[in-house]
């Protein structure tokens, strides 16, 4: 039976339509390979290469044969609006483009749709790659997003993530070969593809930045950059890279002075790239001599906390501590933030002052302030950050309070470096867990140097599980009597333990189940 190959082109014309507006969006004509796969589908419609050999009307697909240096098959489904190749390329490749030219061709020019495409190209990015300077870089960027994000158009929360991979994977096909520019390279993309995104969001009406896309998309971009750092630290610089670290500091100093919203997330970049990239002190004066010059600062900067990251960077521990000597607990979650940084940038003196200042106010913070749900989390942070400094007995035992049941582990492991046994088994006795926490909580210590205290500890969880009343319950009582009969043994107390069993088999005579499990257990 004939195939009229026209009238199911202009049958399913807004299916080819749609179909090669995507491959404009995915395809870029600045970019060499993009080029050249429109240019071999062109010629592949112009040479007859693309040759319809069968439609399914019943699944409605049409079968398609590109002759190629490999033939490909290509299959498009117009009722699932599919295409599908049986080459290797992922995404579009130029059997796709070219079938789809080749049913576009029975109701338009193909020529113009080509002419129409490559008219978009404003630049070739290779060239400006070759050019290797910040601002070649920073027109490759501006060229991949002209095209991802036009002005205008509303960015759908799922699709941030999205554009910022293809974007970092077109520039990516241009990163330098030398291994000492890659890291820089991937740096500069990620920073100012994210200053671009954030940019558009900003200037586009019909944007959230309170969603959980944007949340996603913010931690994907913060874990990259932390990468990248890590690599950058431990090579050397080179006098060519100069500036493209100066435009860097400029591209972060742009995003966190001239974006808006979710100024805490920006803040965050900023001080991670201060902390780690840029380490010279001039470079450092020179930033804040910038931060003292600002007028008329948007409402949600603080000049007094960017300042304060700098008197940390500089060791102008005078200045620091004449600055937060006067804080409250309202303070607590910046210089929170801000002796994280000083950890980060190895500023322990700094470290040591911005906690110091926060101590008399960490118990109302942790136990008030701090969100139910994020306590734990925020007490084994704080936990990291005093590891780091020489805190008198006082100071610690102020610290392990306002903790309170969420510091239980680190508070057990400061009671027994300072050798106060009993206080620990008061501490867990006020606080009663399960036994496999106990040992989390230093049991096994306690059990070498103070056998004795952790005797009524075992008897607290043994009765817990009697309680219980069944059989099962009354097996694990008797597992941790076994427990509690090598250390009563290890503290010269058998005598005490054999003792003690024996008023429990008394006490609890009418629980048949429970004197046989104890009879089991050969503790009598």
């Amino acid at each position: 039976m004939a195939l009229s190959i026209a009238q199911l082109a202009k049958e399913h014309q807004d299916f080819v339509l749609t179909k090669l507006k995507e491959a404009e969006q995915a395809l870029h004509p600045s970019s060499t390979e993009d080029e050249e796969l429109v240019r071999r589908a062109v010629f592949s419609v112009r040479n007859k290469s693309v040759v319809f050999e069968r439609f399914n009307g019943a699944s409605s697909i049409l079968y398609a044969s590109v002759q190629d240096v490999r033939p490909a098959s290509v299959e498009i489904d117009f009722a699932k609006e599919e295409l599908n190749c049986n080459c290797p390329q992922l995404k579009w490749c130029r059997h796709q483009v070219g079938a789809l030219l080749a049913l576009y061709q029975y109701f338009d020019s193909v020529q113009n749709w080509s002419s129409a495409w490559r008219a978009q190209k404003s630049v070739q990015l290779k060239s400006l790659a070759d050019e290797r300077s910040p601002e070649s870089w920073q027109l490759m960027v501006n060229e991949v997003m002209r095209r991802s994000l036009p002005p205008g158009r509303i960015l759908e929360g799922y699709g941030l993530s999205a554009v910022r991979t293809d974007a970092l994977e077109r520039l990516q096909r241009h990163m330098p070969f030398e291994r000492e520019w890659q890291p820089l390279y991937k740096l500069f993309m990620e920073l100012s593809i994210f200053n671009t995104i954030w940019r558009h969001l900003n200037e586009t009406q019909g944007h959230s930045l309170d969603s959980p896309y944007m949340k996603y998309f913010i931690d994907q971009s913060v874990q990259s950059f932390e990468s990248i750092l890590t690599e950058l630290t431990g090579r050397s610089r080179l006098f060519a890279t100069d500036p493209f670290y100066n435009a860097i500091q400029e591209l972060v100093r742009e995003f966190l002075l001239e974006r808006q919203g979710l100024f805490a997330n920006r803040l965050q970049i900023y001080m991670l790239l201060w902390a780690v990239l840029f380490y010279e002190r001039p470079r450092r004066e020179q930033e804040l001599a910038l931060i003292n010059n600002l007028e008329n600062p948007p409402a949600e900067i603080t000049l007094e906390s960017l300042k304060l990251l700098f008197y940390v960077l500089l060791q102008k521990e005078s200045l620091l501590q004449e600055s937060i000597a006067h804080i409250d607990v309202n303070h607590m979650q910046d210089l929170f933030e801000l002796a994280t940084f000083a950890k980060r940038a190895g500023e322990s003196l700094a470290q040591s002052i911005i906690l110091r200042a926060m101590l008399p106010f960490t118990e109302v913070f942790l136990q008030q302030t701090v969100p139910v749900v994020q306590r734990a989390q925020y007490v084994r942070q704080f936990q990291f950050l005093y590891e780091d400094i020489q805190l008198t007995e006082e100071e610690e035992t102020i610290l392990y309070s306002a903790f309170g049941v969420y510091g239980l582990q680190p508070f057990s492991f400061f009671l027994i470096k300072k050798g106060r046994f009993r206080e620990w088994a008061a501490l867990h006795q006020l606080n009663p867990s399960s036994l496999s926490y106990l040992e989390m909580c230093g049991l096994k210590d306690v059990l070498q140097v103070a056998p004795a205290t952790v005797l009524p500890l075992y008897h607290l969880y043994a009765m817990a599980e009697i309680t219980q009343k069944s059989r099962m319950n009354y097996k694990q009582a008797v597992r941790i009597w076994k427990g509690m009969r090598s250390a009563a043994k290890r503290a010269g107390k058998t005598a005490y333990f054999e003792t003690y069993i024996q008023t429990i088999r008394a006490e609890f005579k009418r629980l048949r189940a429970l004197q046989e499990e104890i009879e089991k257990g050969n503790l009598v």
